[in-house]
């Protein structure tokens, strides 16, 4: 009876314990460039891992990805030592980047587990609000 009632506590406790997991689901994973010679470009995803971020002591040239069915889907100049990329804008699926900093290229990979909520709150605020023309309030002179 006693190892009964142990083994339904461990099915409980499991079965909670997977309810709390979901709950932390990631909307990406990084696959970092482990070579000595990228260590100059740090490259990690924020806490909710739904931007990437990029700091340099060198100038950071250019930054593209590849997709899954090798096209592009960003591409562009960046010419700073540090940038933050919402990774909302990318498809699911597996991203190879690359981060040029002459002569190198860095490569990364970043996959996007599942699609990125787009947060727009100028929209939200907008739609919330609605512009009144304040009434002119008339005093009686005395």
């Amino acid at each position: 009876m006693k190892n009964l009632i142990r083994i339904c506590l461990v099915v409980i406790l499991l079965f909670l314990l997977s309810f709390t997991l979901q709950a932390q689901e990631q909307y990406a994973k990084l696959e970092k460039n482990r070579n000595i010679q990228a260590k100059g470009l740090v490259h990690q995803l924020n806490k909710t891992k739904d931007t990437l971020i990029l700091r340099s002591d060198k100038k950071i040239n250019y930054l593209y990805s590849i997709n899954k069915d090798y096209g592009r889907e960003l591409d562009f100049r960046v010419d700073t030592t540090s940038y933050r990329l919402p990774l909302n804008k990318l498809t699911k699926g597996k991203h190879v980047f690359v981060a040029v900093q002459s002569p190198m290229r860095i490569v990364f990979v970043v996959k996007i587990l599942k699609e990125i909520p787009i947060k727009n709150p100028e929209e939200i605020v907008a739609e919330d609000l609605v512009a009144v023309e304040p009434e002119k309030e008339v005093y009686p002179n005395n």
